[in-house]
């Protein structure tokens, strides 16, 4: 069933406040999500080149456990790694074929650690647990059913949006900056577990930063306060930069004190607060869209490392915000879209029980005129999702 509806509510930017948050990707809980998700990618690719097909697994449940460290101005020294346990449900054989899954679990993660953390040796820094297990006869049964498009296994909703506020864009924008190449060269001394929190009230835009400077690089507390001072006027000039906003304030690592020498500045050995003082989860980072929005509808699914073929909840999240893009950008008259998606357990996952849009149109645009393309485009999303799961497989959806 495919409904098309007008939003009865006002447009996020038309609201006097808007709260809007971005964990980077050193975060731990970004780290758990972006490292299952590697790994069922990879496991993804060994079904494929083994069995030619997508086998049962969910590698959605994960705890990064904080270690520990010492950090000294000018260096220090990890007394207990962090560990990186791996969860939940895999296929280990099939028609008489084993499958390494602990092997291609733990070298997905070391390499993602590898590529996205510079001073982060998963050799020597991470230790790993591999709790995967078979999972049930009726949820692996459900691959082994005739069609070419899988049932659902689970009863679940998704929910995405289009466009971004500005606010939303500012706050992604300059994550990515503060974790691009060519920040990183130019401040070598900042970590990639960066926090932001934009809070826009009327058109004025205040971020909060939370970065860590790198021990190695920091001979002592004024030197840390002076790089610091350098950073924070950098990245106001970024944000100055920046059209849309009437006043814009950025400040870095809040909690500093002067004179407290370790006790008063954000120091880290490793770059990620995972070294000692945060331990990370599956599903507590950014949504699908890469943020967590408080004024907008969020989904209650954790969609890293969940199976691209039958789990509707990574499935539908990805897509829902997909078909509310292209519904903006297909159809003259749609000022913004809500889509709003709902699987049934055991039913092919091309048949929701429900997908709706909610638009908010353009002063002088009537429902009828734009509601038969949203439902075509909504009904075109569904009849290619075979090649959709493929490129959830294939990892090219980023889904934190």
């Amino acid at each position: 069933m495919i409904t098309v509806e007008a939003f009865a509510g006002q447009s996020i930017t038309d609201h006097g406040v808007e709260i809007v948050e971005r964990k980077g990707r050193g975060h731990p809980d970004s780290i758990c999500d972006a490292i299952m998700d590697a790994i069922s990618v990879a496991l993804s690719g060994a079904y494929l080149r083994e069995f030619g097909t997508v086998l049962h697994h969910n590698i959605d449940k994960s705890l990064l456990a904080a270690g520990s460290v010492e950090k000294l101005f000018g260096g220090g020294r990890v007394i207990r790694p962090m560990e990186l346990i791996i969860g939940d449900r895999a296929t280990f054989s099939a028609g008489g074929r084993t499958v390494p899954v602990a092997e291609i679990a733990v070298a997905a993660a070391r390499q993602w650690f590898r590529d996205n953390l510079r001073f982060v040796d998963p050799e020597a820094h991470v230790d790993f647990r591999v709790v995967l297990a078979p999972g049930s006869e009726e949820l692996t049964d459900i691959f082994s059913r005739p069609g070419e498009v899988l049932a659902a296994n689970d009863t679940s909703a998704a929910v995405g949006y289009w466009p971004l506020s500005p606010t939303e864009h500012a706050v992604i924008d300059l994550e990515h900056h503060l974790n691009s190449p060519g920040f990183k060269e130019q401040f070598p001394e900042t970590g990639e577990d960066i926090k932001v929190m934009g809070l826009r009230t009327g058109n004025d835009l205040e971020l909060t930063v939370a970065m860590p400077l790198i021990a190695r690089f920091i001979g002592s507390e004024k030197e840390y306060f002076v790089r610091k001072g350098l950073i924070e006027r950098e990245i106001g000039n970024y944000l100055a930069a920046r059209p849309g906003f009437g006043r814009k304030e950025v400040r870095l690592n809040t909690l500093d004190t002067p004179g407290r020498g370790l006790g008063g500045v954000y120091l880290s050995l490793l770059g990620t607060s995972a070294e000692d003082a945060d331990s990370g989860q599956v599903g507590r980072g950014n949504r699908v869209n890469g943020i967590i929005a408080l004024g907008r509808p969020l989904g209650t699914e954790a969609a890293a490392g969940k199976n691209p073929v039958s789990h509707v909840g990574k499935i539908y999240s990805v897509l829902a915000h997909r078909l509310a893009r292209e519904i903006c950008e297909e159809v003259e008259g749609v000022r913004e879209s809500c889509v709003l998606l709902l699987s049934q357990i055991g039913t092919p996952i091309d048949r929701p029980r429900m997908a709706a849009a909610q638009l908010i149109l353009h002063e002088g645009r009537r429902l009828d005129e734009v509601s038969r393309r949203a439902e075509e485009i909504i009904a075109r999303g569904f009849s290619g999702i075979s090649g959709f799961c493929r490129e959830l497989a294939e990892g090219k959806h980023p889904v934190c």
